[in-house]
């Protein structure tokens, strides 16, 4: 102590410099993808789960989640086995829901509310459609950071259309229009539309879904481009609706070009339907293959037996190069491997087989006809919608062809 000249007492001063007390850090939300996928559909029978161009419908959005990486968790809410398992093959989570909310009555937000009393981690819910194959990995990403900068409590996307609406009415009844003017009708170019929901996706947090809405709070709405917005269940049928994915749907990071493709040639180019005079080789096939051949993808067979002599003659006609008694399919393709100076990654497997199996799993591309074999299917990445022999190359040819052009777009100016 140091005494004063009027004898108060002071406290002695320290020497020691004491440290700002550490700020309270805002604690990170949980933010969970959630897919419901029911087994009872009404329409199309387990439609979650049926292969759109070659991929099952589920796999789209799940993979378009994950590459994301804007979620801590990716899950399926199902009450169905065959959904829980393609759902974990694609990395997701599986919730199996209730039979009390796997009704055709039962509502979204009421499996979303069953699912969330059991995760009570979860901080917020982006609930994305199963029915829409053509979304984005940056439409996810522009969604969150809307969420991040601005606290939106919720948004869900929307599309804009120009359709002028009337008044529905009964029979004798006069109609009116709900949104023009019929005596100063606008043109398309001068008019902005107008937004509707295009059930994309719908995120909230926790504590809104729990006060019963999907929607509100702060709330806006996240604008889709019109070719990405695509709902199966309502407007489009299934070969159009290919059409659409093989043309705007997401493929997955594609960080590698495919230089060799691979095909397992007793089970795929079986004899068949033939414009060719000898009818020894499926001519159909060769299209596609000459295509790939001609942006630098290798071709090469893989025979069992060497029983295919005529279709050997073909192959080499085109250039292609098969591999007679390939009995250990694995060595053989880590010599065209080192041959080409390429890894697996750049490797696409078509295989029936199960003696195709080894290769497949280590390719990057696995493609199987529809009516391989259960192991084959299992480990395939692309299901072809043809059988063996009907077409299946030409349809993993084109869809390798896809990819290449896929890799080109993404490693130029994508913004996938």
């Amino acid at each position: 102590m140091i005494r004063t000249k009027d004898r108060s007492v002071r406290p002695r001063l320290s020497l020691k410099r004491r440290l700002p007390e550490p700020l309270e850090q805002p604690q990170r939300r949980h933010v969970a993808a959630l897919v419901l996928a029911r087994g009872g559909s009404k329409g199309i029978p387990l439609k979650n789960i049926k292969q759109l161009a070659g991929v099952p419908l589920i796999g789209w959005v799940l993979r378009t989640a994950i590459d994301s990486q804007q979620f801590d968790s990716v899950w399926v809410s199902t009450d169905h086995e065959e959904i829980a398992k393609v759902s974990e093959k694609f990395g997701a989570q599986v919730h199996r829901r209730s039979p009390e909310v796997s009704k055709d009555t039962s509502s979204s937000l009421e499996t979303v509310l069953e699912f969330l009393k059991k995760h009570q981690e979860i901080d917020m819910v982006g609930q994305i459609q199963c029915t829409s194959p053509c979304l984005q990995p940056r439409h996810l990403k522009d969604v969150m950071m809307m969420i991040k900068e601005d606290g939106y409590d919720s948004v869900f996307s929307v599309v804009r259309h120009h359709r002028f609406r009337w008044k529905e009415v009964s029979k004798g009844e006069v109609t009116m229009p709900l949104n023009l003017d019929p005596d100063n009708r606008p043109r398309r170019q001068d008019w902005k539309g107008e937004l509707c929901e295009n059930g994309s996706f719908y995120f909230a947090t926790t504590e809104l879904i729990k006060s019963g809405r999907l929607q509100g709070g702060k709330v806006a709405y996240y604008e889709m481009e019109p070719e990405y917005s695509v709902d199966i269940d309502v407007d489009i049928d299934w070969p159009i609706a290919e059409q659409r994915v093989m043309s705007y749907g997401y493929f997955g990071k594609i960080t590698e070009k495919v230089e060799l493709l691979v095909c397992n040639l007793d089970a795929d180019l079986k004899e068949g339907a033939s414009t060719s005079q000898n009818g020894k080789f499926n001519m159909l096939d060769i299209p596609a293959l000459k295509t790939l051949k001609d942006t630098g993808v290798e071709v090469t067979f893989f025979p069992e037996t060497d029983t295919n002599r005529s279709k050997i003659k073909q192959s080499r006609t085109l250039n292609m190069e098969v591999n007679r008694n390939a009995k250990d399919k694995l060595k053989t393709l880590e010599g065209l491997r080192k041959k080409f100076n390429i890894t697996w990654k750049n490797v696409a497997y078509l295989g029936n087989a199960e003696s195709d199996i080894e290769c497949m799993k280590k390719a990057q591309v696995r493609g199987a006809p529809q009516d391989a074999a259960s192991p084959v299917l299992e480990v395939a990445n692309y299901i072809c919608k043809h059988n063996a022999g009907t077409r299946s190359v030409e349809e993993f040819a084109e869809h390798v062809l896809l990819l290449v052009k896929e890799f080109h777009k993404t490693n130029g100016h994508g913004k996938n």
